[in-house]
């Protein structure tokens, strides 16, 4: 019986999934289906810490995180948990043989989102670790399926490329970040200071990460490329339209990629993956 309840435990990690983000959604459906439901772990993990940190105003989020926090650990810890959404994570943790201090790197990293915080470098490193480079580190976890020479050889691009994801995610929600939540991402940044140059500047190094991220895409596993090499894509045309828009409409509006065109990348990808290019 319990096959039948982390089976739907992992299904609830789904549902987080496609109700969240249809963009990942779209990527992870196109991973090898020995990887769609681990995956879809994660980021019901991640996605319901986040949303502690980030929506739940009206509530003590300091409690309900250390709430969370232990509630992971003892998931973990005794590979059964009646939140399904810790459920199927653990599974997915103790199954890969995850570092549990990537899980902790990560969750310290949304502890920092319970306090308004100074970015200096420093602290956007720290900060950038935790939210985005052990995460990709998690995945890479299942991608390589036990290769730890593999999972070594590709650990530094896969932190880059979350990396990038995030930073570019910074810079499509500069106005509801610094408004809504009071957070600034980006080291000693003032909304009212956000010109051409800063710009020029973030994408400069985000560019960077890109370059690294897609160098370790190209040396993943089959199984797995497809599927990473579309959030690649996507993201990518993401930012392609940020360098393309005015610092002063990236500040006032939230930049989106249409449907129709996230559909026509992933027939692109799909080429590409087709005829073995990427």
């Amino acid at each position: 019986m319990k096959d039948i309840y982390t089976d739907v435990c992992y299904k609830c990690s789904k549902l987080v999934t496609n109700n969240y983000s249809t963009s990942f959604s779209l990527g992870v459906r196109l991973l090898h289906k020995d990887f769609v439901m681990p995956v879809h772990a994660i980021y019901g993990f991640v996605r319901f810490a986040d949303e502690i940190v980030d929506t739940f105003h009206t509530h003590n989020k300091k409690e309900l995180l250390n709430r969370f926090i232990a509630d992971t650990h003892d998931a973990i810890n005794n590979k059964i948990s009646l939140n399904p959404i810790l459920h199927s994570f653990q599974d997915t943790i103790n199954h890969y043989n995850i570092d549990v201090e990537l899980v902790n790197t990560f969750l310290r990293s949304m502890e920092m989102d319970l306090e308004k915080q100074e970015f200096n470098q420093d602290v956007y490193e720290k900060y950038i670790l935790g939210s985005a480079e052990v995460v990709g580190l998690m995945c890479l976890k299942i991608f390589v399926e036990g290769d730890e020479k593999k999972y070594l050889e590709l650990k530094h691009d896969a932190m880059k490329l979350g990396s990038a994801f995030q930073k570019i995610n910074f810079l499509r929600d500069l106005k509801a970040d610094y408004h809504t939540l009071g957070r600034a991402y980006f080291p000693n940044f003032q909304l009212e200071s956000f010109n051409t140059v800063t710009k020029k500047e973030i994408e400069k190094d985000i560019q960077k990460d890109f370059s690294e991220g897609l160098r370790g895409i190209k040396l993943l596993p089959r199984k797995a490329r497809f599927g990473v090499y579309l959030a690649y894509i996507y993201y990518f045309s993401l930012f392609t339209k940020i360098i393309n828009t005015p610092a002063e409409k990236v500040m006032n509006t939230r930049i989106r990629i249409s449907d129709s065109k996230k559909y026509f990348l992933f027939f692109v990808s799909y080429i590409k993956h087709s005829l073995n290019l990427i």
